[in-house]
């Protein structure tokens, strides 16, 4: 399976739109935006058109640019093509996709304690797939991801810990703008910061 991961396009459309080709000419079998796709949430749905009329699957999760009622409007007008991983899970064949947005600092702000049980709930529907990505805004705490300035971490501490107690495969994030295009391990989880330029991602 081959993915398209992307964060923190932050309303730029022509970013958008060399997505959407990118996720043609590689013809990958998902595209998954991990949150701040806006800025303050205007424009969300004339800023995704390129991808929606792509007729790609799109999973995605707000960041602390958009709310959650942003995000479960557009996977109910799309409900073909876009999927809503924030608290919830899908799988594509043997892999299960499960998620948590919003971050925590911003206007769309989400405690520790939330981050981790929603996290928590949403694996619950995927916990049998052979293969299982978590999907979230915030990097996990004190790895190459959240690193800002002089060993200044400011990644989720609950998602951390949810990476090591789950142990998915891999992990999709963005949100530290530092650290676009890194990636990071935690035991044998991939961690990835996708950034605007987006990745692709094997499973």
């Amino acid at each position: 399976m081959k993915i398209l991961a992307a964060s923190d396009i932050h309303a730029d459309l022509d970013t958008v739109e060399k997505l959407a080709k990118k996720a043609k000419e590689k013809n990958v079998d998902l595209v998954v935006l991990a949150g701040d796709l806006t800025v303050l949430g205007k424009g969300l749905e004339g800023l995704l058109k390129p991808l929606t009329s792509s007729k790609k699957k799109i999973a995605i999760i707000p960041g602390n640019h958009e709310s959650e009622a942003d995000i479960f409007f557009l996977s109910k007008k799309y409900p073909d093509t876009l999927y809503n991983l924030h608290q919830y899970s899908f799988k594509v064949g043997d892999v299960g996709f499960f998620g948590c947005g919003l971050a925590n600092i911003g206007p769309n702000e989400i405690s520790e304690d939330e981050v981790r049980s929603r996290i928590e709930r949403s694996f619950n529907y995927v916990k049998d797939a052979k293969r299982k990505v978590l999907v979230v805004h915030m990097p996990p705490y004190k790895t190459k991801l959240d690193t800002v300035g002089r060993n200044v971490n400011i990644g989720s501490k609950a998602v951390r810990e949810m990476i090591e107690k789950l142990k998915p495969d891999k992990c999709i994030c963005g949100h530290v703008h530092e650290t676009f295009g890194l990636e990071d391990k935690i035991g044998e989880t991939e961690v990835f910061n996708v950034g605007p330029k987006g990745k692709i991602i094997y499973l």
